[in-house]
């Protein structure tokens, strides 16, 4: 979607432009929505090097090897069949026609394209046993031998989930979302006996203790499975689907290289219901997507705590182009998972607007995650409304109690354009540590209502900030 000078014009000038599908987020005449990062050499150079992976023009239905639609009949085995089938022969698409399809976890294989045909629903069983043996997997950053995720493949190369029909995770207040615990006024009761921290904190202090990624096996595991998560893939395509009601985050991509990601709607308000959260990443393209989630819309991760250093890859080269974000905990949050470092991430032309959207622009850590946080780029974003539009928080969760400090280097956010906000910023460094490396153009805060939070800030260039039409300096 393109606009004219005129219209451009208008937008860039109306305070009070309405926030909807049409609407883009502060374009410029000079760049222009779905462009090719026309930012510096840098961005233009992850930006051809990313490459959606193609598949050989052959293909299979599920259908043709006997597979029908209907609640209680599992297709799971003709998915595996037709995978596999193509495999063999050098790859192709795995045909999902339209109906309603019922299956376990799908492990896809190197050259494989699984295609959910519009109006395909493919629904994914909420029985845990199904999701066994266990795989090599991450959870909140540190890795263990867990639940299958719901679409999964190890160490493949061309892979790809697209189509415009809906996967639907069945996550629900009676399965799977329950083991979250105590959540927000959730239905399911304050501490039911199924719930995560009996497994998550057993978890990371084995990763404390380096016990081998082998034995981190449980038999009483209630860490709920993310839905999407190729680990140690290269070339990658997630396109076009709907993913609803995820257990746990919906797009994962870990350690993985050359990852595009586009003109997805994810649409999950159940607990830890992350959009699209690439971990430890190379090369990752997410475009046109929407996001209308329970946490945080984007999520840029690389590990956590020990476990994240031990792996020590950072999440980098990262382009993020024109997405919208309705409700989330954060829009494009960097963290808190984040011990690898982050280098080198753009993201430009993104639309947020929705009382339920905590924060815009997130940077979330501490002195145990600590990480390295250099080249973080954010330009024409416009924001609706939001309760906090600016956070960089070294407070999270445990706060400074440990030896890590983070890092920050480089990070610019230009052109943001904010119509409603309970605060314009809330920056809280530590006071031996505090927040540096940031600079500030060119953004304007129309309706705020309480005063910025602003503790151990230093260095922070900026420029032409205006808040309730006035003249601001942190």
């Amino acid at each position: 979607m393109s606009l004219n000078r005129r219209s451009l014009l208008k937008f860039m000038g109306s305070g009070s432009a309405a926030i909807g599908a049409a609407t883009l987020s502060g374009c410029s005449s000079a760049v222009k929505p779905g462009n090719d990062f026309a930012w510096n050499d840098e961005a233009s150079a992850i930006r051809q090097r990313i490459s959606p992976p193609t598949f050989p023009d052959r293909s299979i239905s599920i259908t043709d090897l006997g597979a029908r639609p209907g609640k209680g009949v599992n297709v799971g085995d003709y998915i595996e069949q037709a995978i596999t089938q193509l495999a063999v022969a050098g790859g192709g698409k795995v045909i999902i026609p339209a109906g309603e399809f019922y299956t376990g976890p799908v492990h896809l294989l190197s050259n494989i394209n699984l295609h959910i045909s519009e109006g395909a629903v493919l629904h994914f069983i909420a029985d845990p046993e199904l999701y066994k043996p266990y795989v090599y997997t991450r959870w909140e950053g540190t890795e263990l031998m867990g639940y299958s995720p719901l679409i999964y493949a190890f160490e493949q190369t061309n892979v790809a989930i697209t189509g415009k029909g809906t996967l639907e995770g069945g996550g629900s207040p009676t399965q799977w979302w329950p083991w979250k615990g105590k959540w927000k006024e959730a239905s399911w009761g304050d501490d039911p006996v199924e719930n995560q921290k009996f497994t998550r904190d057993v978890l990371r202090q084995m990763a404390e203790d380096q016990v081998p990624v082998a034995d981190r096996v449980f038999d009483d595991n209630y860490l709920r499975p993310p839905f999407i998560q190729p680990y140690r893939c290269k070339n990658v395509l997630i396109e076009g689907v709907t993913i609803k009601n995820s257990p746990f985050w919906l797009v994962n991509p870990v350690l993985s290289e050359n990852v595009t990601v586009r003109d997805i709607h994810c649409d999950s308000h159940g607990p830890n219901s992350d959009g699209c959260d690439p971990e430890s990443c190379t090369d990752v393209l997410i475009e046109n997507c929407v996001f209308d989630t329970g946490d945080d819309c984007i999520a840029i991760k690389s590990g956590r705590n020990a476990d994240g250093r031990r792996v020590a890859a950072p999440c980098q080269n990262i382009l993020i182009n024109n997405c919208q974000m309705k409700a989330g905990h954060g829009g494009v949050v960097i963290g808190s998972e984040i011990s690898g470092g982050v280098k080198n991430l753009y993201a430009q032309h993104c639309e947020m607007s929705s009382p339920d959207l905590d924060r815009g622009i997130r940077i979330k850590t501490n002195s145990i995650r600590g990480g390295h946080l250099q080249n973080l780029n954010y330009r024409y974003l416009r924001i609706g409304k939001v309760k906090d539009a600016i956070v960089i928080n070294f407070y999270y969760e445990e706060g400074d109690v440990g030896q890590f400090m983070p890092k920050l280097e480089a990070i610019t956010i230009e052109n943001l354009h904010v119509v409603k906000a309970r605060r314009a910023f809330m920056m809280r460094g530590y006071p031996h540590t505090p927040i540096t490396g940031v600079t500030l153009k060119n953004l304007t805060f129309e309706n705020v209502a309480e005063e910025s939070v602003i503790e151990n800030v230093a260095d922070i260039e900026q420029h032409n900030i205006q808040i309730n039409g006035k003249a601001y300096e942190i």
